[in-house]
């Protein structure tokens, strides 16, 4: 009508254009329009489509609303071959941004013989929570749901929708053997989907066939090998909201910058009774995870967890030691020898069952850990680095098996632009280390702009720079990678090849390029060479009562100092507030 309003006739231009390309499709939201030209288009093979607005609006050529004429599909038959909808007419969206039940319309449409196609896609935008950010999953199950299938989608991102039809939809999940790499890691178990190093988040880490789950180990007041999520119990807990519990707060620079709740602050009686929370790393773009089960699941004791993980169709098991050198120097307590005793007690010492991967970025640790066990020990890389010395890469070959390094180690990036490609793994392979690299998020802005979607980057890090493992927060994706049809084609599509470094860069003009930046630091050995590790002997959990040492390293007249003071309090008081914005 808009055309007609303004003296033009977009229906002879249709006509004139069909005359000299080859029209596909038309698409129109209103019926009269597409009634004046179906007669023209009758004998082609130009296909016209009805398209769908919200179900409350009007179509103005017959003044009607897109609800009602929903409920008459034979007469859309008879001007047209099929309807464009609103994803969410075929998926609704509850308020609280959860899928309900979906609709019959796929159904209703191919029965009265339209084609019907799915519009509204996109990657940059927050979707409906259960596809964890992941829009190869969303697009599954439009195009690969049991029941029913649409015949197309319209959508902002092509490159998206063609790998989850090229390579994702209709897989035989009984016939596709996953492939072996990348070794699919979790990062404080599935801890997109639940609270991280919680029950809830271990199952469904081995529901989503995880290889390695991963344990990150904290110390109790108590000696408790416990898998929490960080060292501070502000992180990952409703600590900050339990008033008894904030006289305890500390600033221990060897630990974090910030004032904190330690694990040695509390006793794994304490600990149990505190909530769990969610991870939100992109809370600052208003990107939350799994709002409904924010709160939800229970903490593990390190046994709990090796008991539970033992029996499991998994390759391994990866324990995270961080911050021994601390505790085992003020706190006296011997972490490393208390994670390798739980390990023995829990029968990890034998061939069977899942293999032990342990990981920290203290060397010392690792060095130990060589001397007394036989686990596959793995040193991470906290720092984005270019490249290593020779020196450097020989003495982490002495105490590890492999190395975890930061994904723009790999592919660095100038404001969130992919730049270049490294010689990192490169280098480590060539001294026989396998490479992990982490941390890999499903929030589109978690990965460079260069990779159209959470698929796009790890076939990246796995086919353009052949990382070994991939360290996650949503392994089902990771996992999802590993069936698709694409890896097995001798010439997969283009929108399965890794991506050109630098291409969207070169694509700017240079009016638009970001700054130049200096080059990552390389790894020398002063990075990595540590003392050795204080011995101190394993001692077993006394139950509740706080070990001597830690109680006086709860008050201490030297660097670690009790904080009362304004500071901590507004601390705590922005960790509320941001807890309750979550709400």
């Amino acid at each position: 009508m808009f055309y007609t309003q303004n003296n033009m006739s977009m229906r002879s231009f249709l006509i004139s254009a069909s005359k000299t390309s080859i029209i596909n499709y038309v698409s129109s939201p209103e019926v009269g329009f597409l009634r004046s030209i179906a007669a023209t288009f009758k004998q082609s093979k130009t296909k016209l489509i009805y398209r769908f607005l919200d179900s409350d609006a009007i179509d103005p050529s017959i003044d009607r609303s897109y609800e009602s004429v929903l409920k008459n599909l034979t007469f859309i038959k008879t001007f047209a071959s099929g309807i464009l909808v609103p994803k969410n007419y075929i998926w609704p969206v509850s308020p609280t941004v959860y899928l309900e039940s979906p609709t019959s319309i796929v159904k209703d449409a191919h029965k009265a013989g339209l084609e019907i196609y799915a519009s509204d896609f996109a990657n940059d935008v927050v979707f409906a929570y259960n596809y964890s950010y992941d829009p190869v999953a969303e697009y599954l199950s439009f195009v690969d749901y049991p029941g029913f299938s649409v015949d197309g989608v319209l959508t902002d991102f092509p490159v998206t929708a063609s790998e989850a039809i090229g390579c994702f939809s209709h897989i035989d999940k009984d016939i596709v053997t996953p492939q072996q790499k990348p070794l699919v890691i979790t990062h404080n178990g599935a801890s997109g989907m639940y609270p991280g190093c919680t029950d809830l988040a271990y199952k469904q880490a081995v529901d989503d066939k995880a290889d390695i789950i991963d344990c990150n180990v904290q110390i109790t007041s108590d000696k408790v090998p416990v898998c929490l999520s960080s060292i501070d119990l502000i992180q990952g807990t409703t600590v900050a909201q339990v008033p008894p519990f904030i006289s305890r707060t500390s600033t221990i620079p060897e630990i974090q910058d910030t004032a904190g709740i330690f694990t040695f602050n509390l006793t794994w009686e304490e600990i149990q009774k505190l909530r769990p929370e969610i991870s939100n790393p992109e809370f600052e773009y208003r990107l939350v995870r799994n709002p409904a089960y924010k709160n939800a699941g229970s903490f593990w004791k390190l046994s709990d967890f090796l008991a539970f993980t033992k029996d499991k169709i998994i390759k391994g098991v990866m324990l995270e030691i961080e911050n021994a050198i601390y505790l085992t120097e003020t706190l006296g307590i011997g972490i490393v020898d208390i994670v390798v005793s739980t390990l023995s007690d829990a029968g990890y010492d034998s061939q069977t069952g899942p293999e032990v991967y342990i990981s920290s970025s203290d060397s010392s640790v690792l060095v130990r850990l060589k001397q007394q066990t036989k686990y596959n020990l793995v040193y991470t890389v906290y720092k984005t680095i270019r490249d290593s010395t020779p020196s450097t890469i020989e003495d982490i070959k002495s105490f590890a098996h492999s190395v975890a390094v930061y994904k723009e180690s790999i592919y660095p990036t100038n404001m969130a632009f992919v730049t270049s490609l490294t010689g990192v793994v490169e280098q480590f392979h060539a001294a026989n280390l396998a490479v992990y690299s982490y941390p890999f998020r499903n929030e589109f802005v978690a990965y460079a702009w260069d990779f159209p979607d959470p698929t796009a980057e790890i076939n990246s890090f796995v086919q353009g720079a052949k990382v070994d493992g991939v360290i996650t927060d949503f392994p089902r994706t990771a996992v999802a990678y590993k069936s698709n049809k694409c890896l097995n084609m001798k010439n997969p599509p283009s929108y399965m090849t890794a991506v050109q470094p630098g291409a969207l860069l070169n694509a700017m003009t240079p009016s638009a390029l970001p700054p130049a930046q200096p080059p990552n630091p390389l790894l020398t050995d002063a990075n990595v060479t540590e003392p050795p590790l204080p011995s101190m002997s394993a001692s077993p959990p006394t139950g509740g009562v706080a070990n001597t040492s830690v109680a006086a390293a709860l008050s201490p007249p030297g660097n670690v100092q009790m904080r009362g003071d304004v500071s901590v309090f507004v601390t705590l008081a922005l960790v509320m507030l941001g807890y309750f914005l979550l709400i």
